[in-house]
């Protein structure tokens, strides 16, 4: 499937990416998935983030995983030809990312007040560690900040244990796709007003949302919530317990959940005893019952007990290695990750179809080489001559492949 191609529900908007590691390169993913055609820019040489592994068959799963579906050209950002180049791209393009420190887009020349000047519909999305503004704006961050900042480490995990993060970038996900939503919502604002905006996403904003219930009952009125316990004693109102051959994860939280999962204990006297009567109160006192419900799930298999319990509605699955998870029928029957075709490895599976539109489907393209369709954009969209384009590549201003 070609590049920019399709009739998703995003079908002719233009999207310049300047995105770097994961927050940026993600939402502009999702537009790219959304139909939007979405322009990589690159150095000469190529993203740095094209180095990270882990690698399939020497292509790098990082950038193939944030960088499918896009275009990609390579200039030299530095060269006065090179930001020539952006500035024409800027006039005929809906969006632009970017996720560089607070003012460095600014020094680079391309700031809102210079990108309203050139395109007055042009909206930018700026993505950072800790914002445009504010106490730490000047600071550099990375995912994790935003799980410690945000307190959401503080409460991962079993008491007694260091604070954990989480393994996979939880924080940088959420904040590209906040990113997206303003996009959107961006787009569909300038429908009415003609004329674009601009609008910014940070981590340390991102972490503290995630952590937003606890944080609002300390605000409140000074309420700590606390970790849960070691042990499956928490999964009375939702937790992991060992099976017999793994781990599988319970959620039956509500009243009516926790009658249906006393009856298929086979142990009705705790749907009526008072101490367990309530979500607070199962709660509180779960660790009465712990040893008795860790050793029902600990003599029985995964797969037995999610089927089981399944049959009397309760929410539980297995907690399932990676290994197990790319086995998953879910994950395949509804295409959430994709075999497409890769220029280095041959094959790569990528995130798919993660919203099913009926009419206008998600596209699924592959990741591009290095100033893959340099010539496509500068000779087809802004008009460049070859003997332009060849001068260029001459003088690395731009790269081709």
């Amino acid at each position: 499937m070609l590049n920019g191609n399709g009739n998703g529900p995003l079908a002719g908007i233009r999207v310049i990416d300047l995105g770097r590691h994961q927050a940026g390169p993600r939402c502009a993913q999702v537009l790219a998935r959304m139909g939007a055609e979405v322009i990589k820019v690159e150095n000469i040489g190529g993203d740095e983030s094209r180095q990270n592994g882990p690698r399939v068959r020497g292509q790098s799963a990082y950038w193939v995983q944030y960088n499918s579906g896009k275009k990609s050209l390579s200039i030299n950002m530095r060269s006065e030809k090179g930001k020539e180049v952006l500035r024409e791209l800027v006039k005929v393009s809906d969006v632009l990312l970017q996720n560089f420190r607070p003012g460095t887009i600014d020094i680079m020349g391309f700031g809102y007040d210079v990108l309203k000047e050139l395109n007055p519909k042009i909206i930018m999305i700026n993505v950072s560690a800790y914002g445009q503004y504010g106490p730490n704006s000047e600071k550099v961050g990375f995912d994790p900040i935003g799980q410690a900042m945000g307190g959401l480490m503080s409460l991962t995990g079993y008491e007694g244990l260091p604070p954990i993060k989480t393994y996979f970038p939880l924080i940088d996900r959420i904040t590209a796709l906040h990113a997206c939503i303003g996009a959107l919502a961006a787009l569909r604002e300038r429908e009415i007003s003609g004329v674009g905006q601009s609008l910014e996403v940070c981590l340390a904003d991102t972490g503290f949302t995630v952590n937003e219930i606890p944080i609002s009952a300390y605000l409140g009125d000074g309420q700590l919530t606390e970790r849960p316990s070691q042990g499956g004693g928490s999964g009375i109102v939702g937790g992991m317990y060992e099976t017999a051959d793994g781990y599988m994860i319970l959620a039956a939280g509500n009243d009516a959940m926790w009658i249906r999962m006393s009856e298929a204990l086979e142990k009705p006297e705790w749907a009526t005893d008072e101490r367990f009567k309530t979500r607070s109160q199962r709660q509180e006192n779960g660790h009465l019952l712990e040893d008795e419900m860790s050793a029902w799930f600990k003599e029985r298999k995964t797969k037995y007990i999610i089927d089981y319990l399944s049959s009397f509605s309760i929410p539980c699955a297995p907690v399932n290695t990676t290994e197990q998870a790319a086995k998953e029928p879910q994950l395949h029957e509804r295409g959430i990750l994709e075999e497409v075709p890769d220029p280095v490895a041959g094959t790569m599976w990528v995130t798919g179809k993660m919203i099913k539109f009926d009419r206008t489907p998600m596209v699924v393209g592959s990741a591009p080489t290095v100033g893959q369709h340099t010539k496509e954009i500068l000779q087809e969209l802004l008009t460049y001559s070859e003997d332009d384009v060849a001068a260029m590549v001459d003088d690395k201003v731009v790269e081709t492949s």
